[in-house]
């Protein structure tokens, strides 16, 4: 059962690794909406193509606003699945290592 264990283990690391990579793509993305970006830029995007899958659900849920608090939904989301999902795995994987 140890290879289940180490396998669970490290789909959390990559899982992990994965949940604050988004996390900083969104946190960039909302730092360069505040300079008017030009949306022709190549990295401008490449952080829109990336982040509005995840962003855009959101936007459908929250009721119209004057600010975009899409992004600050989004960290709480990811927040919660690495503090929930990820620990869990890692827990999970270690009894079955053990």
């Amino acid at each position: 059962m140890f290879i289940a264990g180490n396998l669970l283990i490290a789909l959390a690391r990559v899982l992990g690794m994965l949940i604050s990579v988004m996390y900083l793509l969104i946190l960039v993305r909302a730092l360069i909406s505040w300079v008017n970006p030009d949306p022709y830029n190549p990295i401008v995007q490449f952080l829109y193509r990336v982040t509005e899958p995840l962003l855009e659900p959101i936007r459908r849920f929250m009721p119209p606003m004057g600010l975009d608090l899409s992004p600050i939904v989004a960290f709480l989301i990811l927040m919660f699945l690495d503090s929930f999902v990820v620990q869990t795995l890692v827990d999970l994987g270690m009894r079955l290592k053990y």
